[in-house]
């Protein structure tokens, strides 16, 4: 099980990281060319070595993160039309995985506290 989250968490942030490459430089841009807001993925830059060492801090606060771009997700999803509002279903869809994921990993892998009397 450990195992299997690890491989979701991994697989999960890095088609996030490249969908919102592609979705705001070549696929649906805001602006014809590539948007500045393709640099909205250095944040997700950021927990990538953790993520894929299997620290377990990292995906603490990951978990965190990730829900930022589950939001813009979801708020995208409705406030746009067309290929824009299928590639923020798409995100919104990764970073659940991401979350649920690492919040699973970071459960499974906690050490056991001694029980008081």
């Amino acid at each position: 099980m450990q195992k299997t989250l690890y491989l979701g968490a991994c697989v999960s942030l890095l088609v996030l990281i490249f969908l919102c490459l592609a979705w705001e430089l070549w696929l649906a841009p805001l602006r014809p060319g590539g948007s500045w807001l393709a640099l909205k993925v250095l944040p997700l830059l950021a927990p990538l070595m953790g993520i894929l060492h299997g620290r377990r801090y990292t995906y603490q606060w990951a978990s965190m993160l990730i829900l930022a771009y589950f939001a813009e997700g979801v708020m995208r999803a409705f406030g746009d039309a067309g290929a824009s509002a299928a590639l923020a279903l798409a995100e919104a869809l990764l970073a659940l995985i991401f979350f649920l994921c690492a919040v699973l990993y970071a459960r499974l892998t906690r050490r056991s506290q001694p029980r008081s009397a």
